[in-house]
């Protein structure tokens, strides 16, 4: 059973990440999760000093805030005219550095610390559950992470034609009207708390992995957006579940496999596939080369 909530908890994780992934590889924003990861510590650490517990939805609440708020400062400082990746660097270290001073200052008897609130291990999942009425109701990530994928998939869901829109050609969606703003920190509100309902639990290494790899994969495979979803949303799943049999064989870490068959995933779909694989284009580019000059052959 316990393989089963691990399995189950990885592939929710996947399904998740994978979703708002394919609108940060379209809109050449995949490490913005990374950021995310590490600068909602100190929103973590407030919410925890107000709550007084770690289990409490406040918490989930005080880092999608601050995820929201350095999404905010990534993009001011972009258009001051400091480069993306500068400024996602700059931001996240930074609000990351903040987090680890105020647990130093205020946490210090307290049982928070970085491995509680920032690098969680998805093999421990059976073991966090939710009890009420003394009856267990299955583990923490397992509500968590599903919360998450249900908020995601009801927002994109629901506006599923304007984040289409806003990721393609956001100078078109601004002349029909849609409020591109709105939708770049709605969408960025969906990373943030699918972001912090993964970590904790399952270990940020799996969730940033699954924010990027399964969407790139998916990427190099298709040109249609749904179809990219549901592909992205497939490679997570397979990525997870043969990641996991793939640790329990070599005695290894479930993340890194995990990671690491996705990252096997992504390799085929760059080298093989039919549109912009590197092997593919290679063939083509020799035939080409065969029918301007066919002496050469």
């Amino acid at each position: 059973m316990n393989d089963l909530w691990i399995i189950l908890t990885a592939a929710l994780v996947a399904a998740a990440c994978s979703l708002v992934g394919c609108f940060l590889v379209l809109r050449k924003m995949a490490m913005i999760g990374d950021a995310i990861s590490h600068s909602v510590l100190p929103g973590i650490v407030i919410a925890f000093l107000i709550s007084g517990s770690r289990g409490s939805i406040i918490i989930l609440i005080g880092a999608a805030v601050i995820g929201l708020v350095t999404v905010f400062l990534i993009q001011l400082f972009q258009q001051s005219g400091l480069q993306s990746d500068a400024s996602i660097g700059v931001v996240f270290t930074a609000m990351f550095s903040i987090g680890v001073v105020l647990i130093s200052l205020y946490t210090r008897q307290i049982d928070l610390d970085l491995d509680c609130v920032l690098y969680g291990e998805i093999a421990y999942v059976p073991w966090n559950t939710i009890e009420i009425g003394g009856v267990s109701i299955g583990p923490k990530a397992v509500w968590a992470v599903g919360f998450a994928l249900f908020l995601s998939v009801l927002v994109i869901g629901i506006f599923y034609k304007q984040f289409k829109l806003c990721s393609f050609d956001p100078a078109l969606a601004a002349a029909v009207g849609i409020p591109v703003i709105l939708f770049h920190y709605l969408l960025m509100g969906l990373v943030s708390i699918t972001t912090v309902a993964s970590f904790e639990s399952v270990g940020a290494i799996l969730v940033v992995g699954m924010l990027i790899v399964p969407a790139a994969t998916a990427y190099l495979l298709t040109e249609r957006l749904n179809v990219m979803i549901i592909l992205s949303v497939m490679v997570g799943i397979i990525s997870a579940v043969t990641g996991y049999y793939a640790a329990y064989l070599l005695d290894a870490s479930i993340a890194g496999c995990m990671i690491s068959a996705a990252g096997s995933m992504f390799v085929l779909a760059f080298l093989l596939s039919p549109t912009n694989g590197f092997i593919i284009r290679k063939i083509r580019q020799k035939r080409g080369l065969s029918v301007v000059n066919p002496e050469s052959v």
